[in-house]
């Protein structure tokens, strides 16, 4: 399986396509990573150094894969953190591109917007590229709960108004979405939700809330989601193999107390998860 991930790309740190690309190569597909920005870590750590990737410097990217006819045998889309509106622009066109040479291949986007802890973090224009031209484009979208809202306009303070808001993003065009970081008037203080649905119905997987706020895990899940679904065809078992794999990793990581993501160390989680938790349709 070949995969064109582009996401943002960090020197130290498991966040974007430093998370995602080891994460797929790691499963046994082969990632061509572009990235949309260039940091020396993330900025949440309180600062950082490097810049966002000039679009056309992405465009050029892939007419260098296209002209060695690579497209064609691209089975999916990744993309992630945006350092500017323009790049969203130069992304859903090398989307187009891959969809041409392959009408087979898959557009998973993960819609990078904000959190409910900071608000929206992304530079302006960026939630509007993502909800008008994005979605009606994505095949897949992996967005945490406040996304979710910000995407469809609507809160979700309970399970049923977390549907519905999923609905009214499957009407914008994404035929598969992962919601994560899931929590409502349903869910136990002291756990999560992550909900899926598709055309084969709607299923939620709980686990347990751990004591870690890495960065980087929403960057790892969108990639194991996908990578499971494109394998299965089923967005429920993909589901579990994303959110076991997952906690694997954040809860060594949280044993160990460490402010990075220990994805290295953690690696055999994402092959054979310690603890297995099954999605339930909801």
């Amino acid at each position: 399986m070949n995969l064109l991930s582009i996401n943002s790309q960090v020197v130290c740190g498991h966040v974007g396509n430093a998370a995602a690309v080891f994460v797929l190569e790691r499963l046994g597909c082969e990632v061509w990573p572009i990235p949309s920005v260039l940091f020396s870590n993330h900025p949440g750590h309180g600062g950082f150094c490097g810049e966002s990737v000039d679009a056309q410097t992405i465009r050029d990217l892939v007419s260098g894969i296209e002209a060695r006819n690579m497209l064609a045998r691209c089975d999916g889309v990744l993309s992630g953190y945006l350092g500017e509106a323009a790049t969203g622009s130069a992304v859903l066109e090398a989307v187009a591109r891959v969809k041409a040479a392959n009408p087979a291949a898959r557009y998973c986007c993960d819609p990078v917007i904000g959190d409910a802890d900071r608000g929206v973090y992304v530079r302006a224009g960026i939630p509007e590229l993502l909800r008008d031209r994005a979605l009606p484009l994505a095949d897949v979208i992996t967005p945490n709960q406040f996304e979710l809202e910000q995407l469809s306009g609507k809160s979700t303070p309970t399970l049923d108004a977390a549907l519905a808001a999923i609905d009214a993003l499957h009407a914008r065009g994404p035929r598969t979405i992962l919601a994560t970081s899931v929590h409502t008037e349903e869910t136990p203080k002291d756990s999560v939700d992550l909900i899926t649905s598709d055309a084969a119905g709607r299923f939620r997987l709980r686990t347990p809330k751990l004591p870690t706020a890495v960065h980087g895990a929403g960057d790892a899940v969108a990639a194991l989601f996908f990578v499971h679904l494109l394998r299965t065809g089923a967005a429920g078992a993909a589901l579990s193999h994303a959110a076991s794999a997952i906690f694997g990793v954040l809860e060594r990581t949280a044993a160990a107390g460490a402010d990075e993501m220990l994805l290295i160390a953690a690696q055999e989680e994402l092959v054979r998860p310690s603890r297995m938790f099954l999605a339930e349709p909801v």
